[in-house]
């Protein structure tokens, strides 16, 4: 199996919202991108898409976020990631994860958070987001609450809560 990683083209749009709706059994990750899409945190680099024989078959998102504590310090948000059903358990959500941290990197970011599962995001260097102290603005489980360091002591005295772009809390 062949998948290609590239980045997302307008084009895709509609195969995005689709992938998106098929993983998750429901629309609000669809609605989700497309508002981030049209806000000021988008960042057209890292949506990126998944091919096999030029079918979309997976997607991920990171745009920016900001950790509010002393002072006010950018980061990314990995939010959200899909692959269709029939495709899932096969790696390329792990091979959209690595990419889309290598394009981070690449655009000059230090760190990542993500909210998921406690024992996938791990394996590529995702730790819990309280080591730093580093807080959820909601009530979620510790362990799904996460984030990595890009860079070396990306997180060192940068301690706060993550502030999620309106974009996040107005889909319906």
């Amino acid at each position: 199996m062949n998948v290609t990683i590239r980045k997302e083209e307008k084009k895709d749009y509609k195969k995005v919202y689709e992938v998106n709706c098929f993983a998750f059994q429901q629309e609000y990750e669809s609605k989700l991108i497309e508002k981030i899409r049209k806000g000021k945190n988008f960042i057209p680099e890292l949506s990126l898409v998944a091919e096999i024989d030029d079918e979309i078959v997976g997607h991920i998102l990171f745009s920016r976020i900001e950790i509010v504590g002393d002072s006010v310090f950018d980061s990314l948000a990995l939010a959200p990631m899909a692959v269709i059903p029939e495709f899932q358990k096969q790696g390329i959500g792990s091979k959209l994860i690595k990419k889309g941290i290598e394009k981070a990197k690449e655009l000059g970011f230090d760190s990542i958070i993500v909210l998921g599962h406690k024992e996938y995001y791990p394996k590529f260097g995702f730790q819990k987001a309280s080591k730093w102290n580093i807080k959820c603005p909601f009530e979620v489980h510790e362990e799904a609450f996460m984030a990595i360091e890009l860079t070396e002591k990306a997180f060192e005295d940068k301690a706060g809560t993550v502030k999620y772009p309106d974009e996040f809390m107005e889909v319906e």
